[in-house]
């Protein structure tokens, strides 16, 4: 079953650019896994990841960024776990 990818941004951030990059690396990684990735506009600082309505990701809780390999890896843990991503999990 296709799977929903939503990352929320801060606009006051203009943190637009580093959502739509990494939706676009999951896009390219996960075609067959993933139904939509949606890019939601939020205030106040919040980064955050979720697939299928559960978070994988917060800035708040984290204290940073992911890096595009550790969110791959969280993604890929729950649309196609066991999956190889090849070089990102080396």
């Amino acid at each position: 079953m296709p799977h929903r990818v939503c990352i929320t941004y801060c606009t006051q951030c203009r943190w637009l650019l580093r959502a739509a990059w990494m939706a676009q690396e999951l896009l390219s990684s996960f075609e067959e896994e993933l139904a939509e990735v949606v890019l939601r506009p939020g205030r106040g600082g919040v980064f955050e990841v979720s697939v299928d309505n559960e978070l994988i990701w917060s800035r708040g809780t984290e204290g940073r960024f992911p890096d595009i390999k550790e969110l791959k890896q969280r993604v890929r843990d729950c649309v196609a776990p066991g999956r190889d991503l090849g070089h990102v999990d080396r």
